[in-house]
């Protein structure tokens, strides 16, 4: 195993009220109710990283033999977020699965419409986590919207008898095994818990560059106590997540007085009211960040982030705000940090807000790089090839 630092008790401020901390560790439950025949855990294999959760909770990371549930929006919208995920499994030489056979966790649904119900929803989740299990890899969640929801469905099937029966008349119609995993880990955990790796392998210098970080709502305000926290970044009093990882990288991290807000993206803002959430994600976070810290980029760790803090500002801009700053995720700036060619691997033209600027402060020809981009995409519009593979991307 690896470890990282473990929080000194002296430091562990978050556990000042401890009337408020969970009194359960969800995992013992899991086992008894394995030991009972009520489901099956996935043990998250080894070798596996050790992190320390918001109340002192040892959470496990695994380093390799990852089944990678992919993101809805980060698929449609933000490409390189998930390719990045991948280089950077590739870059480390690691044994992990990118499925074909993945569904969406639906929580859209959930969280946005409310027209489901918990028994469709805790089986979708199921079978998702059936189909890692079945070829033998755990799970590794790169939505934040998906981890959260996992995480509450797996709250409900633990504590829910009855919604346990109905899941499992669910799976027997599927032929699959009603499975849970030992611990639901989001992507950016993984990345937190490499960043030594990382930084061990970086080759592009960030210590000329200022970042502020959004932490994703549905990480450390959904079942809260499963987020991860260090003594050593903000005496614990907010998340390690993103944050850890570009210190390791040698980026300064401005703080700002709206860190704890939403995005903007809300779910069903973003349906119903979209110009509450282009507002919001402008004037709140954006602006804010822009008139306290003057960062160079702003990194965060969700889809939904990503999309409504890069995608908003356009009408930011048409009404004259404080606005073009880019917004990328963890993974790509760790994978950037690490030489990953920022077009063809992190994709970063799909990003609405300019990011040259970014890219030119770190000392990158982006004409240059572009050109290379253009060369290998003109012999696909030629028919000469299918798509952009490992080796196009380490030309």
């Amino acid at each position: 195993m690896i470890h990282l630092p473990v929080l000194k008790a002296a430091d562990r401020k978050f556990q000042a009220n401890p009337d408020n901390a969970p009194t359960e560790d969800i995992r013992e439950e899991l086992f008894q109710l394995e030991k009972e025949g009520e489901l099956e855990v996935i043990r998250v294999p080894e070798p596996y990283m050790e992190v320390k959760t918001k109340f002192g909770r040892i959470k496990k990371i695994p380093v390799e033999k990852t089944w990678h549930h992919k993101s809805c929006g980060q698929c449609g919208h933000i490409p390189g977020y998930s390719t990045s995920i991948f280089w950077l499994n590739r870059a480390f030489g690691l044994d992990y699965y990118d499925p074909t056979d993945q569904t969406s966790c639906t929580a859209w649904n959930y969280y946005a419409s409310a027209t489901s119900n918990p028994e469709a929803q805790a089986a979708v989740a199921v079978r998702n986590f059936a189909a890692a299990h079945e070829v033998g890899y755990f799970p590794l969640i790169h939505c934040g919207t998906s981890f959260g929801h996992y995480k509450e469905v797996r709250h409900a099937l633990v504590h829910q008898p009855e919604l346990r029966r109905k899941v499992r008349k669910v799976m027997e119609k599927l032929g699959k095994k009603l499975v849970l995993p030992e611990e639901v880990v989001h992507y950016s955990e993984w990345v937190l818990a490499m960043k030594d790796r990382i930084a061990e392998r970086q080759v592009v210098d960030m210590s000329n560059i200022t970042a502020t970080v959004h932490p994703a709502c549905h990480y450390h305000k959904l079942i809260e106590e499963d987020a991860i926290y260090d003594s050593e970044i903000y005496g614990a009093q907010r998340t390690a997540i993103i944050t850890g990882t570009l210190q390791a990288l040698g980026v300064n991290v401005g703080d700002y007085s709206t860190w704890f807000d939403c995005c903007g993206f809300g779910f069903r803002h973003i349906l119903v009211s979209r110009d509450f959430s282009r507002s919001f994600s402008v004037q709140r976070k954006i602006e804010v960040m822009m008139e306290e810290v003057n960062p160079d980029i702003v990194v965060t760790h969700d889809t939904g982030c990503v999309t409504t803090l890069d995608q908003s500002q356009f009408a930011g801009k048409a009404h004259d705000k404080k606005v073009g700053l880019p917004v990328i995720s963890d993974s790509q700036l760790a994978a950037m940090a690490m030489g990953a060619h920022p077009y063809k691997v992190l994709q970063m033209h799909w990003h609405n807000t300019d990011n040259t600027k970014f890219m030119q402060k770190l000392g990158m020809d982006t004409d240059k790089l572009w050109a290379e981009f253009e060369l290998e995409t003109d012999k696909i519009k030629r028919g000469e090839k299918e798509f952009l593979t490992w080796e196009d991307a380490e030309k």
